[in-house]
């Protein structure tokens, strides 16, 4: 049985990872009109992996016996100057995702939620590896500049395998 205070962190979470889902969503859609498939694709398949984060913690909360609340989601940005401000974003994004995801570890520690720490430690590991894309990302960028920018998306799909 899941304490108040984790089951209202968890509720938190499926609104941030939805909302991630969601603005992932909207930088692929800015990505294709921008004319960067490897770009969208990336962010395409960043969407759908945020969406299944967002499940987890539904059938997690609802399987311990708590209610999972599914929220509305505020719009996210449509607009951005360029590509590396794009993945900035990203990576400031998932910085704030893996301090989100530190409260709900902190919490279930303190109330000696065994099950919720250990369950959690998969999310901490995975914000691990999400800030580390996103880094690489923006560091390969740095090396292509925007004459770079071309082979950046051609092969960026790649570097989703190496992170």
């Amino acid at each position: 049985m899941l304490t108040k205070k984790v089951e209202d962190l968890c509720n938190r979470q499926i609104e941030r990872e939805g909302y991630s889902s969601n603005l992932y969503l909207a930088m692929a859609s800015w990505a294709v009109n921008k004319g960067m498939a490897g770009v969208a694709g990336w962010l395409f398949k960043q969407s759908d992996e945020e969406r299944v984060h967002m499940l987890k913690f539904i059938n997690y909360v609802n399987g311990r016996g708590g209610s999972a609340t599914i929220p509305a989601f505020r719009q996210p940005p449509v607009k951005y100057k360029g590509v590396l401000e794009m993945f900035r974003e990203v990576l400031k994004h998932e910085q704030y995702i893996t301090a989100s995801i530190n409260e709900v570890l902190a919490c279930a520690i303190a109330e000696n939620d065994y099950a919720t720490t250990n369950w959690i430690q998969w999310f901490v590991k995975e914000q691990l590896e999400e800030e580390s894309s996103a880094q690489l990302i923006i560091d390969k960028l740095g090396l292509a500049g925007e004459t770079g920018l071309y082979f950046l998306d051609r092969d960026i799909m790649s570097l989703r395998e190496k992170s």
